[in-house]
């Protein structure tokens, strides 16, 4: 019976990925014990028991780059992670443990390394995150979702494998006729679909709100803006002032994906790389206006990686608010530009990457 940890966390963008490598696992070694190993607080303490796995949580916390004299706790907390971090290998003996960025997988791979356990990691940025890049020492192998990452890592240990995505996203004509059912859309319009992330984006939101007066005039167009629930409230109020549009369809939260999509001519949202994975295996032509407030600035980076291709629009953040719809609306009228992007971001699909993924596992144990 395989024996595996997974660590890591702090956003969806390490959690979904961790996820489907544990399906991924299930689905090869039924009988497997998976434990999760997260950052107490965090919100993969909720998302992976939702999935179905047990997960402990250690104290871990980020350094404060601006209050250096409060990371003093911060180290107290790294010394008691890395404490409950050995005795968690201790007790459960894994044959492996597998590290997906966050704050969490550096205590429990660096346990694991030191009781002689291998360890493999999983980078979904095309800059790597620093957990990452300390670990990866002492690392069997690294699996990656883009080209050029030995400017970070030993050459010899890096598979590309790309970023393991939700399973449940799928494209077809029937989930595109739901899709305009379920929104309240009209088939015969343009549809464009603005993603700020299940919290929201800020400028993202005001950018729609500046565009209000350009939108209320484009009859051919429809926009399903999913607001994120932080922001919500405040913009419900919007709604009841009869301010939004209506043709801006207004949620908090998109649950149905696969139907939003469907009917997406043209996709907004925000650099984080495992939306950009499942625009690549969707083929969806895309505007990204990266977020400011990540590690590293890592967003522009995932973003520069595909308008290198031609695969993506890129438009900074301080400038959304002025002009992400003027360019926007203009696209999306654009027949022939929207072809050549979904052409070009196809190309940069990485299929089945979590079976990838465990076929690394699977070598190493």
């Amino acid at each position: 019976m395989k024996r595996i940890i997974i660590s890591g966390g702090g956003t969806g963008g390490h959690i979904f990925p961790a996820i489907s490598i544990a399906n991924a696992v299930r689905e090869r070694w039924p009988d497997s014990e998976i434990l999760f190993v997260g950052a107490e607080d965090r919100m993969e303490m909720e998302r992976v028991p939702a999935a179905g796995y047990k997960i402990i949580g250690l104290p871990v916390a980020g350094i404060n780059r601006h209050h250096l004299l409060k990371n003093f706790s911060v180290l107290l907390k790294l010394l008691k992670s890395m404490q409950k971090a050995r005795k968690i290998i201790i007790d459960f003996k894994p044959d492996i443990a597998v590290g997906v960025g966050g704050y969490a997988s550096g205590p429990i791979l660096k346990a694991a390394s030191a009781k002689g356990v291998p360890t493999l990691l999983q980078e979904q940025n095309s800059y790597a995150g620093v957990t990452n890049k300390m670990l990866a020492k002492k690392a069997t192998a690294i699996c990656v979702a883009y080209e050029g990452m030995e400017k970070f890592f030993p050459e010899k240990k890096i598979v590309l494998t790309g970023n393991p995505c939700r399973q449940d996203l799928l494209l077809s004509e029937e989930n595109r006729q739901q899709g305009y059912i379920h929104f309240g859309l009209n088939p015969e319009k343009k549809t464009m679909l603005m993603l700020g992330g299940s919290l929201g984006a800020r400028t993202l939101n005001q950018s729609i709100i500046n565009a209000f007066p350009q939108l209320t005039k484009a009859d051919d167009l429809q926009l399903i803006w999913q607001c994120g629930k932080y922001y919500y409230k405040e913009i419900q109020q919007l709604q009841r002032e009869g301010k939004i549009p209506p043709n801006v369809h207004l949620f908090d939260f998109v649950s149905r994906m696969d139907y939003a999509y469907s009917v997406a001519d043209l996709v907004i949202s925000r650099a984080g790389a495992g939306s950009i994975s499942e625009f690549s295996l969707l083929g969806k032509a895309v505007i990204l206006v990266p977020s400011p407030n990540v590690s590293e600035d890592h967003q522009t980076k995932n973003a520069q990686a595909l308008v290198d291709k031609g695969a993506a629009i890129m438009i900074p953040d301080v400038e959304a608010s002025e002009i992400l719809f003027d360019r926007a609306v203009t696209l999306v009228r654009n027949d022939a530009e929207l072809k050549d992007l979904s052409e070009n971001i196809i190309k940069l699909a990485q299929h089945d990457s979590a079976k990838r993924i465990v076929d690394e596992i699977e070598k190493i144990i």
